[in-house]
């Protein structure tokens, strides 16, 4: 009953998180150019492959800006529950270019290696340049995620996984290069691929692992502890059939049935309004769809039973 009015308490945060994609996709954009034009000078596989990593940083971005402009908080009439999911729907996409990337790599190393080693065309000034593209990878992963949990947005935490990962491949291939350029151990630049994949297929699973529960209308809050909350209210005699879905610290959907003492419609209202303020306190912005039912409808059971129940 109250979530239209804490809705509009929360606002709209989808501009402020398009100003950080943007400048996420101008910081990828230039790295991945950069990467690519050492890669193809010095004709090493790791720069490209890493090059191509951060070409996914700058898809991701742009996905990111796509799915923000669709991804509108506020329900209308064709989306009574917002637009949230758009989001989560980004993030996956993220993570799909994170598996491609893990994949690709793996293959163009292993061609390599069955192709012959060739030798490296680099010197210092390349290693400074890749310097710097880390250094400007750390400063826009810590930006993004700094700015993604400020305004409770999954789709900049996504895509700060990514930049992060794109940190520890940068790392990775430097330390090949050193050691190809300082020792002549030209196969490390291609022995490092296998540790790169499992880095990015383990940064795939993070990314899967905290969108798909919002996806799937997993539940948000334990039954028992919105039980705790509402039997809290005076007033209330029973509860039950209690659902939960959405991300905790976002936005979430309560559902639950109600016995309440009263006898007349206004005053169940403002015991029902009771119970919608106490569960905003306790768990932050939710929206509350409360069945009122008379006496005789209260159970036991707090919340819904599967197969297994």
């Amino acid at each position: 009953m109250g979530g239209v009015s804490s809705l509009k308490a929360r606002g709209d945060t989808r501009a402020a998180v398009q100003r950080v994609l943007l400048v996420a996709l101008a910081v990828n954009v230039s790295v991945s150019l950069l990467k690519l034009v050492i890669g193809l000078l010095t004709g090493s596989l790791a720069v490209l492959a890493d090059a191509m990593h951060s070409a996914t940083d700058g898809l991701s971005s742009l996905m990111g800006l796509i799915t923000n402009n669709l991804s509108d908080p506020t329900p209308d009439r064709d989306h009574p529950y917002g637009h949230d999911k758009y989001e989560a729907l980004g993030a996956l996409a993220i993570a799909g270019f994170i598996l491609v990337t893990a994949l690709e790599i793996l293959r163009t190393a292993i061609e390599r290696i069955a192709g012959g080693l060739r030798p490296l065309r680099l010197d210092g000034h390349d290693l400074v340049l890749l310097l710097i593209v880390l250094g400007c990878n750390l400063l826009l992963a810590g930006y993004e995620r700094s700015e993604g949990r400020r305004l409770g947005s999954q789709l900049l935490l996504a895509d700060a996984k990514h930049t992060t990962s794109d940190i520890w491949t940068t790392v990775v291939v430097l330390i090949g290069l050193a050691g190809a350029v300082g020792l002549g151990q030209n196969w490390l630049d291609v022995a490092l691929a296998i540790p790169l994949c499992l880095l990015l297929v383990r940064v795939c699973w993070q990314v899967l692992r905290s969108n798909l529960p919002w996806l799937v209308d997993q539940i948000a809050i334990a039954p028992e502890a919105i039980h705790e909350v509402a039997m809290g209210v005076p007033g209330v005699l029973n509860v039950h059939d209690i659902a939960s879905r959405g991300v905790l610290g976002q936005r979430v959907f309560i559902e639950l049935h109600m016995v309440v003492d009263a006898n007349d419609l206004p005053t169940a209202h403002r015991i029902t309004e009771l119970v919608e303020e106490h569960l905003e306190q306790r768990f932050g912005h939710v929206r509350c769809t409360i069945h009122l039912e008379p006496r005789e409808y209260a159970i036991s059971d707090i919340t819904f039973r599967g197969a297994h129940g």
